[in-house]
């Protein structure tokens, strides 16, 4: 079952999102404040600190936790999105966060953030 419109709307368009990644017995950790990017019909998440960020790593276990956003919560799983969206994942940054460029924004499409990049789906 994938995302609805109105999942993909709210999640996508929300300033930040609330990410609680499962460790390995299952249990949810606490959760962390990320930035989202809707591409088409896809979501995504990039760790700010690359791979070594905490959250990340974790995710590197099971891939499987709980997003908050916009008064949407939903059950995840979080895939490796591969290389092939990294560009437009930028492009999706860029625009929705261009008020952060100086600061916040450049990391986030750095190489380092671009390597964690998650395609976040229903779980």
């Amino acid at each position: 079952m994938g995302w609805t419109e109105e999942e993909l709307a709210v999640i996508g368009s929300a300033e930040e999102a609330e990410l609680a990644t499962a460790g390995p017995s299952g249990r949810l950790r606490r959760p962390v404040t990320v930035w989202v990017v809707r591409v088409g019909d896809n979501l995504y998440v990039r760790s700010w600190l690359g791979p070594e960020g905490r959250w990340y790593r974790s995710v590197q276990g099971r891939g499987e936790g709980h997003i908050a956003a916009g008064g949407v919560e939903k059950d995840v799983v979080l895939v490796p999105a591969g290389g092939v969206v990294d560009d437009a994942v930028d492009d999706g940054y860029r625009g929705k966060y261009r008020r952060y460029a100086g600061s916040h924004l450049e990391p986030m499409i750095a190489p380092g953030a671009r390597a964690t990049t998650l395609e976040i789906r229903p779980g």
